[in-house]
């Protein structure tokens, strides 16, 4: 099997693993430099870094790759060290180099507005695939959006169609409440991994509240982030934009310290009694 190959294979399937490599040899070991293991995320594995305890080592180490999305280095000493025993005591040294293979983030953004197009751009150059949600088809189309690699003009539609995952973002700046209603409704019951919308505070809480009088719990809503962005002082469309792809880049990197202004259900039900 052609390691890079499923590699490939795997991302445009949406899966998830960590790939292991021999970066650095010294002395006499139980593989070469450059030797490969794949990790899914199922914890079945192609390739090999040698077999034995070093390749459990890394195995084990490899899922943890996958659960936090960071890479790592881990250093072996085959000096005939009895807990690498079976098969591997050669009197060597060897580094494995870990790293995360993920499926390209897909932003999904609901709205064909200028801070749509702007943050599109911006998401785009960071690495995310775009797709564009827009029941006005002089909005959502190519020639506002290049870089969409998928484009529809029903919510419907789309609500039928995309099947938000660990790798998908969803994006709300529609042209009003009740779109913006509808559609958050649909993501905050999905599996997506951001869930975002546009807004004022206010807006923010009247959305909620509306949604919580049709039987949405507090629960649902605490992974919303809205008003969406980073609070970077963004006032201008295309400033709005950089600070949704910030965002978008905080969660992707599990970032849990970038500076988010979201209002909870909570807070919005203190706010609405002041």
């Amino acid at each position: 099997m052609d390691l890079f190959e499923e590699v490939v294979r795997m991302r445009q399937a949406g899966g998830r693993g960590a790939l292991a490599t021999i970066v650095h040899t010294n002395g006499s070991i139980p593989s070469y430099e450059s030797s490969r293991m794949l990790v899914r995320e199922d914890g079945s594995i192609a390739g090999t870094v040698g077999g034995g305890c070093v390749e459990a080592d890394v195995w084990a180490a490899a899922k943890e790759v996958i659960r936090t999305e960071f890479p790592r280095k881990m250093t072996f000493n085959l000096n005939h060290e009895a807990s690498y025993d079976g098969g591997l005591i050669c009197g060597g040294t060897l580094e494995i180099f870990i790293e995360p293979i993920l499926p390209q983030p897909m932003l999904y953004i609901f709205g064909g507005g200028h801070v749509a197009t702007a943050a599109a751009q911006v998401a785009s150059v960071a690495g995310f695939a775009i797709g564009v949600v827009d029941d006005r088809e002089m909005y959502a189309n190519l020639e506002r959006f290049p870089m969409a690699s998928a484009i529809y003009t029903s919510y419907d539609e789309a609500f039928a169609k995309i099947r938000p995952a660990n790798s998908t973002y969803l994006l709300i700046v529609t042209r009003g409440h009740k779109d913006d209603m509808r559609v958050l409704a649909w993501a905050v019951r999905t599996e997506a991994r951001y869930v975002g919308m546009i807004g004022s505070r206010r807006k923010v809480i009247s959305v909620y509240q509306a949604l919580e009088r049709q039987g949405f719990g507090e629960k649902e809503f605490e992974r919303v982030h809205a008003p969406v962005g980073l609070d970077i002082g963004a006032l201008t469309p295309e400033e709005i934009g950089v600070s949704i792809a910030a965002e978008l880049i905080a969660v992707r990197r599990n970032a849990h310290t970038a500076l988010h202004k979201s209002v909870t259900l909570a807070q919005a039900a203190a706010l609405s009694d002041d």
